[in-house]
């Protein structure tokens, strides 16, 4: 999986030092902070009873006033149930909140955007969305995390289908959204297109169908996904539902047998598996190649091996170059949907965010900078920008 927690150190300076790690989280990493003074008894009177009754009232007659009156227009739920945590699998609710509270930070620094960890005891489907449901008059959108596959991809659908509300689930497509920044950028550095391209991708959970359905939205040349079995393709009788779907969105050359052999003449590979692609299969690959291994901590492939046979190397690790990490995406995608009270968000909108990523790199563009960095202030401005002009091509957007 990409980065999502950024760290400027490198993992080993935060292994070698733990007491510093736990002293950040002592406490927790948030607080709610009021907006509007309680001073006195005027502003008591103000801010709650007995006028805090008018404005109840008035939403009541106008239900479309809570966005202008409450924070419901600018507040995320980070929903999780705990079962995909980072690299770190089913750690359960309460083990997941330092990775919400950490997610709802990063939405507020680095998208001006407020959100809320909502960690569910619960793994089941139905009670899952359900609760969500009930949940969704407070926010003005959902950010799902860390929700294992293949059930996020349901989770996500039901969602979208009964709120209209944007719905997102940062594992797929803050990942893929990053993920085509940084390929339209390293193929434009090598003098090709997109449709130029052939990519095999390492992983079917939710991050690699995700990528996989995004480069066919933007016109990929072609694209397989493997998984433990090899290429995810039609002829195969063990598909899930998902997997079959992929299958006949992909792989027009028909490659099959493992992941290997298809990365023989690939001009892109993408690493979201957590495993390992030996050197000699990387070799296979076509000249002026793309090596994409994201897997945190350790690569599919280290750089210092992709390096000896691609034109551009990325990973999901903050102390190398290229790192595809979601805090470029998410926090901007969110801010734009809200500055036009989105519905949801479309692939068009999703499109829009990466193009507007690989967009900020713009003449420094390099071998060692196809992705700006998350610390770039142009990225969410620029993220939500296009974002919101997206949502109001699309049709989505309550504000015009």
């Amino acid at each position: 999986m990409a980065a999502e927690i950024v760290n400027p150190r490198s993992d080993s300076a935060t292994d070698n030092n733990p007491d510093a790690v736990f002293a950040l989280h002592r406490g927790g990493k948030m607080a709610i902070q009021a907006t509007v003074p309680v001073n006195d008894k005027d502003d008591l009177s103000l801010a709650y009873t007995p006028g805090v009754a008018k404005v109840c009232t008035a939403i009541a007659e106008q239900p479309e006033l809570v966005n202008e009156y409450t924070w419901k227009s600018n507040v995320v739920a980070v929903v999780t149930d705990g079962t995909a945590v980072l690299g770190l699998g089913d750690i359960g609710p309460e083990a997941s909140l330092p990775v919400m509270e950490g997610k709802a930070i990063l939405f507020k620094q680095f998208g001006g955007v407020d959100a809320v960890p909502i960690a569910l005891a619960t793994k089941d489907t139905d009670e899952i969305v359900e609760t969500v449901i009930r949940l969704a008059p407070s926010f003005g959108g959902v950010n799902l995390e860390d929700i294992s596959a293949p059930r996020c991809f349901e989770i996500e659908r039901r969602l979208q289908e009964a709120l209209d509300i944007p719905i997102f689930h940062d594992d797929q497509h803050g990942t893929a959204i990053v993920t085509l920044a940084a390929l339209r950028n390293a193929a434009k550095l090598t003098g090709r297109t997109l449709g130029d391209l052939r990519a095999v991708i390492a992983g079917a959970g939710a991050a690699g169908i995700a990528i996989a359905k995004i480069l066919v939205d933007a016109g990929i040349g072609d694209v397989c996904v493997t998984d433990r079995k090899g290429v995810v393709s039609a002829d195969r009788s063990d598909l899930t539902d998902v997997k079959a779907e992929i299958a006949g969105l992909t792989n027009k050359t028909g490659q099959t047998g493992s992941l290997e052999q298809a990365l023989a003449g690939a001009d892109v590979f993408i690493g979201v598996s957590g495993g390992s692609v030996a050197e000699e299969a990387v070799a296979t690959m076509a000249k002026d190649a793309f090596v994409f291994a994201m897997a945190n901590p350790n690569p599919e492939v280290h750089p210092d091996v992709a390096h000896k046979y691609a034109a551009v190397v990325a990973t999901g690790r903050s102390d190398f170059p290229n790192q595809i990490n979601n805090v470029l995406a998410f926090p901007g995608i969110f801010a734009g949907a809200f500055k036009v009270r989105a519905t949801r968000i479309t692939e068009g909108m999703k499109i829009a965010a990466a193009d507007a990523i690989a967009g900020v790199v713009g003449d420094e563009l390099a071998a060692d900078y196809v992705i700006p960095s998350p610390f770039d202030e142009r990225v969410a401005e620029a993220v939500a920008a296009a974002v919101a002009a997206a949502a109001k091509a699309d049709g989505v957007a309550r504000l015009v």
